[in-house]
């Protein structure tokens, strides 16, 4: 998928799913480098954030939610250059908190996140998209690590945390459709083990 970048064999693998699904993880398992997408939310005082009326709360799951543009440029910074100084977001103060370099080095590179399929179209005509993956687990899976996750990490108070939960929960047919109708592959955890495994040995050699 995509086309080599001219005299550059960085590439981006881009991984989305739902949240909870293990992404981080499997990259880490793989290890490859990694940006975090999430990094690229947009701060909890901006004027331009979608809302949920129900919960009362900004609506982090939706992409207006989060700054694609800088995410573009970001991923297209490291392709180009190897290295890149990226956003680093705190989740619990819904805003950035800092700033870190981030070295890929002169291979491919995994981009994670929910909404990584944002991404794959303006990648691929960039030449820099090496591959687009969804990680396809049993949904109850997803909520049990999402909200044990975010419970340890008291992201959200905890009526928030399991709302929500129960919300992403019931939509995320939704969630890997429009992965797959952005032109991501769905891949089980095992298979997505895998096929980063073969990314790595790529890099490698």
């Amino acid at each position: 998928m995509g086309t080599e970048a001219p005299g550059d064999a960085r590439r981006v693998i881009l991984l989305a799913g739902p949240s909870g699904s293990g992404k981080s993880t499997l990259v880490r398992a793989a290890g490859l480098p990694m940006v975090y997408l999430d990094d690229f939310y947009k701060s909890g005082t901006d004027p331009t954030l979608p809302r949920r009326a129900e919960l009362g709360i900004v609506d982090w799951d939706h992409p207006d939610s989060w700054d694609r543009t800088a995410a573009l440029d970001a991923l297209e910074r490291l392709c180009r250059a190897g290295r890149a100084e990226l956003p680093v977001y705190d989740i619990s103060a819904d805003g950035p908190c800092g700033t870190r370099w981030v070295e890929v080095g002169d291979g491919p590179f995994v981009a994670e996140g929910i909404f990584a399929p944002e991404l794959v179209a303006e990648l691929h005509e960039r030449g820099l998209l090496l591959d687009a993956i969804v990680v396809c687990r049993a949904p109850w899976k997803n909520y049990l690590r999402r909200a044990a996750r975010d419970l340890t990490d008291r992201r959200k108070p905890p009526t928030t945390i399991l709302r929500r939960g129960l919300r992403l929960f019931h939509e995320e047919p939704v969630v890997v459709g429009r992965a797959l109708g952005a032109g991501c592959r769905p891949l089980s955890a095992a298979q997505t083990r895998a096929a980063l495994a073969g990314h790595r040995v790529r890099r490698a050699g």
